[in-house]
């Protein structure tokens, strides 16, 4: 499960001063300073998880420290954490926000200082996009040619650092940029912004920016209305609403909330097809859901199509059925189920057969409905369910149901491995010119299905998976391979084995892997301060690229690198986790790659850096790198 606790935290720590006494010798030590009050706010409603933050999943003490007064105010009153606030009064919030990052809400000054000039203000539209969405195209391939990034693979081999953005007490960077002739449109989900960047020279500028009273959450989707010919961009929020924007000027155009239960999430980027957005639906019940006194579970993932004139509802196709009491948890009250599959991955069109695919996640509750873990087809015109295809049965997974002690919500009978489809599905072709389904799942394997029956064609099964682990964001194909990365964070629970970190390059046709790169843990030099965890947490998580014939990947350490899709020689290699000077004159640094980090366009491969999630580390910067020039 791909729950993320964004949203939780801001940063810097208070200062407090240091009172010595004047009566002491001149030789004793200082008195220590006064504990913050809100320390012990920390300790008792905050610590069990944010100190042990791989396995809970949530942001370290750290990360929140180095997050912004409007994240954690957000969360804490209107986000993901009011079930874990509510037992605290308004003057307890305060003082526990006060504790972790100051009473100042961050500055973003920087932003008129960085407004381009009037006569580069307004983007250019005419060309067709570069990134289209999350997965460039409509059937999520994530491949860019040559020409369309403006990058053969000799340059990928000869990049340097073009310029660096930083974005200030941001920790965790989650979202890529839809692209359109030299415009990023690029979204900084904890600003609570979505910024048109001018890229046409050496120093980047800004040409318009949206603002949001609620932190934004997905990739933005590049597209036309239909009628109009209008351009737009479409993307969705922490608060589950999706937002539709005039390209050209940043203006609203319309906002729909699309959440179905107060658990709801949307992370996955919209897609719009002709005259509808495509939005899928998750949720974030799984991290509540292991406590006794939420009566678990009733949230369920969905796909839902909008009117893309005007964001009414046209239908919502539903991962399950409603939840119902299934039976008494042990102390007069009832389970409910079933709920759970939620949708964390970008749809593909298939405009052929009329379907979108999406991939869904684990089961919350019993019992476990036969979409969990599964494919689904769901037909454009009316979401119906043309198939599904269930890769793992019976996970039913909840967030503290581990070990010995279980509360009286966690699972009975569970194969318990959270190992949904994280990464969206791919459409691509087969050599002989038939349609093929692409689908990377947690567990560590890579299937291939009938994209009319989804039956199963092939599959390759690289280790034993995680709830972190096997292929977690994404996949990339380039026509003749598929490019299947591996996250394998070491001392994990159910990390023992043959899996390794890295990435697969294999073949569509038959599922027979040609190479594959096995990340090794590099600690070299200052890198053991700079990443804490570089000997240990080196998998490869972040979707990947394909850009003429190089495969472009990220790792949890920092690692940049341009791999030869044909062989999988690294042609090169940048780290990413150290601290950057930058066109804005925003201190920043960079940490973890993660989630949708990679694309290019106008000659450029744009690379977001850090994550301050799941223990991994945090930044602030978008990279651009370019190729050297010619002696």
């Amino acid at each position: 499960m791909r729950f993320q606790s964004l949203g939780v935290a801001h940063a810097l720590a208070l200062t407090v001063s240091v009172y010595f006494s004047t009566a002491l010798a001149a030789d004793a030590p200082p008195a220590a300073a006064p504990a913050h009050p809100g320390k012990a706010i920390y300790d008792r409603a905050c610590a069990m998880c944010h100190n042990n933050p791989e396995a809970t999943r949530s942001p370290s003490l750290d990360t929140l420290k180095a997050m912004r007064y409007q994240t954690i105010d957000y969360a804490l009153t209107q986000g993901k954490m009011q079930a874990q606030a509510s037992a605290l009064s308004p003057k307890e919030r305060a003082t526990l926000v006060e504790y972790l990052v100051g009473a100042q809400a961050a500055s973003d000054s920087w932003i008129a200082d960085f407004m381009c000039p009037a006569d580069r203000r307004t983007p250019d539209l005419s060309a067709a996009p570069t990134v289209y969405g999350f997965g460039f195209d409509e059937k999520n391939h994530r491949h860019l040619t040559a020409a369309q990034a403006g990058l053969k693979t000799a340059d990928l081999s000869n990049l340097e650092l073009a310029w660096a953005i930083g974005f200030p007490k941001a920790t965790t960077m989650r979202s890529q940029p839809a692209i359109v002739g030299k415009t990023l449109f690029y979204p900084v989900p904890e600003l609570s912004r979505l910024f048109a960047i001018d890229v046409s020279t050496p120093k980047p500028c800004v040409q318009w920016v949206y603002e949001h009273e609620s932190p934004l959450r997905t990739s933005p989707t590049y597209g036309e209305l239909p009628d109009s010919k209008r351009k737009v961009l479409v993307f969705s929020d922490l608060s589950s609403n999706t937002h539709m924007l005039d390209a050209r000027t940043g203006e609203r155009l319309w906002k729909t909330h699309v959440g179905l239960y107060r658990f709801s999430l949307t992370t996955g980027t919209p897609i719009l097809h002709k005259d509808r957005v495509y939005v899928p639906i998750s949720q974030y019940e799984i991290s509540v859901g292991g406590n006794d006194n939420h009566e678990c579970c009733i949230t369920h993932g969905a796909v839902t199509a909008l009117d893309a004139k005007t964001g009414a509802k046209i239908w919502t196709a539903h991962t399950m059925e409603e939840a119902k009491p299934i039976r008494d948890r042990g102390d007069g009250r009832m389970l409910l189920g079933p709920s759970g599959a939620p949708i964390w991955n970008s749809p593909a069109i298939d405009e052929k057969r009329g379907v979108l695919y999406v991939g869904t996640g684990e089961a919350t509750s019993e019992p476990a409905a036969p979409t969990t873990d599964a494919i689904l087809a769901i037909d454009l015109k009316d979401g119906s369910i043309r198939w599904h295809f269930q890769a793992t049965a019976n996970d039913i997974f909840l967030s503290g149901c581990f070990g010995e002690k279980k509360g009286l919500n966690c699972p009975r009978e569970s194969v318990n491995r959270d190992v949904d489809f994280g990464a969206s599905v791919i459409v691509g072709k087969r050599s002989n010119g038939a349609d093929i389904v692409l689908a990377g799942q947690k567990s560590g394997t890579l299937w291939a299905l009938d994209p009319d029956t989804g039956k199963v064609t092939w599959r390759q099964d690289f280790g034993e998976g995680s709830p972190l682990g096997g292929i977690h964001w994404g996949i990339a194909y380039d026509g003749e391979r598929v490019f299947a990365p591996i996250n394998r964070p070491y001392g994990m629970r159910g990390q023992t084995g043959v899996q390794k970190p890295g990435v697969h390059a294999v073949k569509v046709d038959t599922g027979e892997v040609l190479w594959t790169y096995v990340a090794e843990p590099d600690c070299s030099g200052d890198r053991k301060e700079r990443v804490k965890s570089c000997d240990t947490n080196i998998g490869l998580s972040a979707a990947p690229a394909v850009i003429d014939g190089g495969l472009v990947t990220g790792g949890l350490d920092g690692f940049l690198r341009v791999h030869d899709v044909k062989t999988g020689n690294v042609l090169f290699k940048f780290d990413t986790a150290q601290k950057f000077q930058t066109a804005n004159g925003v201190d920043a640094k960079g940490g973890s790659i993660d989630a949708a980090s990679i694309a290019a366009g106008n000659g450029y491969l744009f690379v977001n850096s850090g994550y301050g999630m799941f223990g991994q580390v945090p930044g602030n910067v978008l990279l651009a790198f370019r190729p050297k020039p010619s002696k």
